[in-house]
């Protein structure tokens, strides 16, 4: 044989090898810093996963939608459902640590992954059992001496009646699985109770319904040696749904002190490091009450992509590992807007009139890769910056809810 096809022969071999050791390395060891799996792989994963590349950790997302939203950020997807055991081991083989994204996940499977497996679970699977149930969340709140708008128990038409009578107007709500406005009902009418509780279709709580000023929000990371707050946001909702959020929330800097204090209480009752969305009552008079918890990246901190210093998400990130966390000023007043499929039945999710967004010079679109539009299904989200202009936070929400308009899903059509 010729040298010069020696040469070549040897070349190829080399490169078949290669190829082979890589093909049969662990994910792991492939790059600077640990594998992190996640629990879920719709927007919150999709934005993990992308604020986890740069520090060098990689992502492995369990989700049981085959092309999940976080899937083409993410170095693996395991197609499985939330409380699938063969899904777990699989993700717990890849992964140094795992966390979640949606509070579906199996805590009972999270407990296995960690005595199974030897993988660290953040938070905590206790904390997520906790905080799933509603109920035992605002019975754990009230016990640690913090705030919560007065609740009890519902079961029976004659237990939710008996709640109407003694608060008057109450939010019924499902004690787990609601989000997005599902799961909550508002009822006045003694009448309406029955209904009411069968549109639950399971455990329930009645809390009562709050006279507030503004809805306010927290995200809180507690991380391996430190507890950090992000700027709060005042949140605006419609129909149980998250719409706008606007940071720093119109509110005194004494009720903003006050409601990132009651953030750091609730934390000192949860384990488990990581980022928890905290949504609170400003009162009439005043009072900051609790409202609920989320033991993970909330709606209402996704502004921090572009306002602050470091990102909910990248502060996730950073927290689980157990790294030091990161910065937490605003940058500049923000507002955050959610785009809402427009559509009145499930089609194919295409948006339109997308140049609307891009003219805006301080806009930044952010599209979760959704392939299906339902109705006031969350399809992206909008931020508006007000990077250096003088303009007031409530103009900063007009412009913003002025882009939102623009943009629909109307035409399946239309493609971005």
């Amino acid at each position: 044989m010729a040298q010069k096809e020696k040469d070549i022969c040897e070349t190829l071999f080399m490169a078949i090898f290669i190829h082979q050791i890589l093909e049969h390395t662990d994910v792991s060891s492939r790059i600077p810093g640990p594998t992190v799996g996640i629990v879920g792989g719709g927007q919150l994963g999709r934005m993990l996963a992308e604020a986890a590349a740069p520090l060098g950790v990689d992502v492995i997302v369990l989700d049981p939608t085959p092309d999940c939203p976080a899937a083409p950020v993410s170095r693996k997807q395991i197609v499985g459902e939330f409380d699938e055991k063969r899904a777990f081991d699989q993700l717990s083989s890849f992964a140094d640590i795992v966390t979640f994204e949606i509070e579906l996940a199996d805590t009972a499977l999270l407990t296995h992954v960690e005595q199974t497996h030897d993988v660290t679970v953040h938070p905590a699977p206790a904390t997520l059992a906790l905080i799933e149930d509603k109920l035992e969340q605002k019975r754990s709140l009230e016990a640690a001496g913090i705030a919560v708008p007065s609740f009890r128990e519902v079961d029976t038409v004659a237990e939710l009646q008996q709640a109407l009578a003694e608060f008057g107007s109450v939010m019924l709500k499902a004690r787990t699985g609601g989000y997005d406005g599902r799961g909550n009902v508002p009822v006045t009418d003694p009448d309406d109770a029955s209904t009411a509780l069968e549109s639950i279709a399971g455990p329930a709580m009645a809390e009562e319904f709050i006279e507030f000023e503004r809805e306010l929000s927290v995200i809180a990371i507690q991380g391996a040696d430190s507890v950090r707050t992000l700027p709060v946001g005042e949140n605006i909702h419609q129909a149980e749904i998250l719409r706008e959020t606007v940071v720093p929330a119109r509110t005194d800097e004494t009720i903003q002190e006050r409601a990132k204090e009651i953030a750091r209480e609730v934390l000192a009752e949860l384990d488990g490091r990581g980022v928890f969305g905290i949504e609170l009552f400003e009162t009439t008079s005043g009072e900051i009450l609790v409202n609920e918890i989320a033991p993970r990246p909330h709606n209402s901190g996704h502004w921090s992509i572009e306002g602050a210093v470091t990102s909910q998400f990248e502060q996730h990130i950073r927290a689980i590992v157990g790294w030091p966390l990161g910065e937490t000023s605003l940058l500049c007043p923000t507002v955050m807007c959610n785009l809402l499929a427009t559509v009145e039945e499930t089609c194919s999710a295409r948006l339109q009139d997308v140049e609307t967004l891009l003219e805006q010079p301080y806009c930044a679109p952010h599209w979760y890769g959704k392939d299906e539009a339902r109705p006031l299904r969350k399809m992206g989200h909008v931020t508006l910056t007000a990077s250096g202009r003088d303009i007031s936070r409530n103009e900063l929400l007009a412009q913003a809810r002025d882009v939102r308009e623009a943009v629909s899903f109307e035409d399946p059509t239309s493609a971005w």
